[in-house]
């Protein structure tokens, strides 16, 4: 049977006094108000009409695999390497732009175009090279039967073979040119600007008849496929992390939905003038709603083991020390009550004992438990509602003995 503990101030002692309708003298009224205590064991009756009334339900305590724990708080980041600006390889006047924030796009797919005056002379200069080149490999031929005749020397030969490899060198550094800058090599000022990742338009910086420079970046391209976790861990738990360890973590903002990550890098400094070490962990399954810079709540789970356990919201705390209630399972109990309400021509009340625990460890809305009391095997807990219960055992207008 489960100890008394002690309850309320002396007020509320001095209220269940009258409200009993006993009038002993000041001393013992004195003495009565110092050492009322409510009788766990006495529990608290409730009909059915109450217990529907308060959404009270019924479980009962479950062996779950439950981990423990180390909270972190952190954002989302994604590589370097996954992030890009959308820039074009020379100035102008952007005249199409096909992209909007949000918008997938793959690697080289032409996001926008631009116009560059500029780009006239280098086509025609190597339109120009083309037509010397043709003849200079007309010359290198006439010199080379003219050498073999006897009827030139051999230097023109050798000086008709240079020139020609210099135009061809010169028609090799224009073409490069313009490929380069994404320009074809037939009359155009139009000049292609392609995306340089695939990822997701995060944002677009510039408008159509905006003039344009290399340095002007005109959108932003991030993959999110690599997002991962930068979370601060402090010094006293840092022994505690290691390489693969399970996260799980939900957005500061939107904490509804949880998501996994997986532990694959350990700083090794501090960061600044905290004492946190910066752990890195790559997001695993569903990546849904995840973008770079989202600040983030993380759970690193360190070992997992199987316990007794009820749902959070079966516990009450009252007085520093932790309880559940299980329905009596003593029938004499029921029995009476249930003669005493069919004499009075009240309804039936369930009646509820309440059983001293030791808190263990939390997890997904589980808490693990170690009654410090009996309790009868298949017992029915008050998984829902138990706060009430609590409220009702320790009102004023209940009974104190």
């Amino acid at each position: 049977m489960l100890k008394s503990i002690p309850i309320l101030p002396i007020f509320l002692a001095a209220c269940i006094f009258f409200s009993c309708n006993s009038k002993p003298g000041p001393a013992a009224e004195e003495k009565e108000a110092t050492e009322t205590e409510v009788h766990a064991e006495d529990g608290v009756s409730m009909t059915a009409d109450q217990i529907k009334s308060i959404g009270l339900q019924l479980g009962s305590i479950e062996n779950k695999e439950l981990s423990q724990t180390v909270k972190a708080m952190g954002m989302l980041t994604v590589p370097n390497e996954n992030k890009a600006f959308v820039t074009p390889l020379s100035g102008g006047v952007l005249c199409t732009l096909n992209v909007r924030p949000g918008a997938f796009v793959k690697k080289g797919q032409v996001l926008a175009t631009l116009v560059n005056p500029d780009l006239i002379p280098l086509q025609q200069q190597l339109q120009q090279l083309n037509a010397q080149i043709q003849l200079a490999e007309l010359e290198v031929t006439r010199q080379q039967e003219l050498y073999k005749g006897n009827a030139a020397p051999l230097k023109n030969y050798q000086r008709a073979q240079t020139e020609l490899k210099t135009l061809r060198s010169q028609r090799s550094g224009i073409e490069q040119q313009l490929s380069t800058l994404g320009a074809g090599r037939s009359f155009s000022a139009t000049l292609a600007i392609r995306a340089p990742i695939s990822g997701t338009v995060s944002k677009v910086m510039a408008q159509i008849g905006s003039n344009v420079t290399i340095s002007a970046p005109i959108a932003e391209v991030v993959n999110n496929s690599l997002i991962h976790l930068d979370l601060n861990v402090y010094e006293k738990d840092l022994p505690l992390i290691s390489v693969g360890q399970v996260i799980h973590f939900t957005l500061t903002n939107n904490p509804g939905k949880e998501y996994d990550a997986s532990v694959f890098s350990i700083g090794t400094a501090f960061e600044g003038d905290t004492k946190s070490v910066p752990v890195h962990a790559s997001v695993t399954g569903d990546k849904t709603g995840l973008i770079d810079g989202m600040g983030v709540t993380a759970n690193i789970s360190l070992n997992t083991r199987t316990a007794p356990a009820v749902p959070d919201a079966a516990l009450v705390n009252y007085q520093g020390k932790d309880y559940i209630f299980i329905v009596a399972a003593d029938p004499s109990i029921h029995r009476a009550d249930e003669h005493a309400a069919h004499e009075e021509g009240h309804a039936a009340e369930t009646h509820f004992t309440m059983i001293p625990v030791a808190r263990g460890v939390s997890d997904v809305g589980y808490t693990q438990i170690t009654p410090l009391a009996s309790i009868p095997p298949g017992a029915k807990v008050a998984v829902k509602g138990a706060f009430f219960l609590l409220a009702k055992i320790t009102n004023t207008e209940g009974h104190a003995h």
